[in-house]
């Protein structure tokens, strides 16, 4: 075996792929009920959501995906969840971080755009002399602006 041959088998064997983590809608307590209980259901918190942002996973779990729109927090899915996964008393903001990526900002270049801070209903995106937005503390990772952004600059990170 030749050197580069090693090297490439090693890093291969170092590139396990790791399970993504998915979003999940904001009124849950234990992760794993989603994988006890959802694959009874018949994927009603999604059919609820009318913001349609509730996709189901191949295992059958619901996540949240922000291409259309964001999570108005309407409590409508932990209504319909029949088997207690989703419930309003566990109701707690999104476990995720929304940041803005500077170098596609359109705004970061001085162009002038508004389109995250516009849909942002907690005034979690401030502006600094008219252009470079960025994420405050108010944010409650609801995703609304991620859509919205035309260059796709705003990035989500399930933790």
């Amino acid at each position: 075996m030749q050197r580069r041959e090693l090297f490439s088998s090693l890093a291969s064997s170092l590139n396990t792929k790791k399970q993504e983590k998915l979003l999940r809608p904001p009124y849950f307590s234990d992760e794993s009920l989603f994988h006890k209980e959802c694959n009874k259901c018949d994927a009603k918190c999604a059919s609820v959501c009318e913001e349609d942002i509730i996709k189901i996973a191949d295992d059958k779990t619901p996540h949240l995906v922000f291409s259309g729109s964001g999570c108005t927090y309407c409590d409508k899915c932990a209504d319909a969840c029949e088997y207690g996964v989703l419930n309003i008393e566990s109701k707690n903001r999104l476990t995720a971080i929304i940041s803005i990526d500077k170098s596609s900002c359109i705004s970061w270049g001085h162009t002038m755009c508004f389109s995250c801070k516009d849909p942002c209903m907690d005034n979690a995106i401030e502006f600094k002399a008219m252009f470079m937005p960025s994420i405050n503390e108010n944010c409650t990772a609801c995703g609304l602006c991620i859509s919205r952004c035309p260059t796709d600059a705003i990035r989500v990170k399930v933790v």
